[in-house]
């Protein structure tokens, strides 16, 4: 029986609550080193430009990986998470940027934020998991000023990789959990519970994304891959790791668009 959208976002709020503490573990998700986080900031620059960009909305904010990102970039955020064990997480990091970052208990579907309030709004690792994105991108085009940008970083988590590099990483992966007794960080039967229930249960694609937003109403819509952030993970991360993360990179991206004028 379907779950309704209610009940979905109760399990999503309950999932990764329990995920907060470790959450920075799995790879892709924390944020490493100097490099990296310099390497993110370039990154959402290139993507900021053409929009004057100083007060930013982070939607299913986290532990405050990408926030980091955004205040190294001398930006002002207010940082939304449905989860009050994220933002804990997120609130212990900051502590000495509580006059430029503002964290909230909140739906990225429905953020209750003013109209026109904010020059960007910034998400990662979100839009797959949302029920109804439609209204998700709806509710942003309405809390930018004209001219602001919405920036997605996320993925095609479900349609698996064809290439043979990727399957034999996914092996290995496997092969080392089990020789090795590693428990993953994630209760997999309710990830994919949630996965089965979510609009994107299918995938999230790129091109699709980019379709929606134009649709809700945005211009001037951007799109690329992530080697720059993946070259400086590759640094930090240990073999199993790289491999983990490999297996889905080549599905991983950024998309923007610009609130017309």
């Amino acid at each position: 029986m379907a779950l309704n959208n209610y009940t979905l976002k109760d399990e999503i709020r309950s999932y990764w609550s329990a995920r907060a503490e470790t959450f920075d573990n799995s790879p892709g998700h924390g944020i490493r080193s100097i490099g990296e986080r310099d390497a993110w900031a370039r990154l959402l620059g290139e993507h900021f430009e053409g929009s004057e960009v100083s007060e930013v909305l982070e939607l299913a904010s986290g532990t405050g990986e990408i926030t980091a990102v955004l205040l190294s970039m001398g930006l002002a955020v207010t940082a939304i998470d449905l989860c009050e064990p994220m933002i804990a997480q997120a609130a212990a990091k900051h502590v000495n940027a509580q006059k430029r970052v503002k964290f909230h208990l909140g739906d990225a579907e429905n953020t209750m934020m003013p109209d026109q309030r904010f020059d960007a709004v910034v998400s990662r690792h979100l839009v797959w998991t949302l029920p109804d994105p439609e209204a998700a991108f709806a509710d942003w085009l309405r809390v930018l000023r004209p001219g602001g940008r919405v920036v997605i970083i996320d993925g095609d988590w479900v349609t698996a990789p064809k290439r043979t590099s990727a399957l034999i990483a996914r092996r290995i992966v496997g092969w080392l959990d089990r020789w090795g007794g590693t428990k993953s960080h994630s209760d997999e039967d309710t990830h994919q519970r949630i996965l089965s229930q979510v609009y994107f249960r299918d995938g999230l694609r790129r091109d699709r994304l980019c379709a929606m937003l134009a649709e809700a109403g945005f211009e001037n819509i951007r799109h690329g891959g992530l080697q720059s952030i993946w070259k400086e993970q590759l640094k930090t991360m240990s073999f199993k790791d790289r491999l983990s993360l490999g297996y889905w990179y080549w599905h991983y991206f950024i998309v923007s668009a610009q609130k017309p004028n």
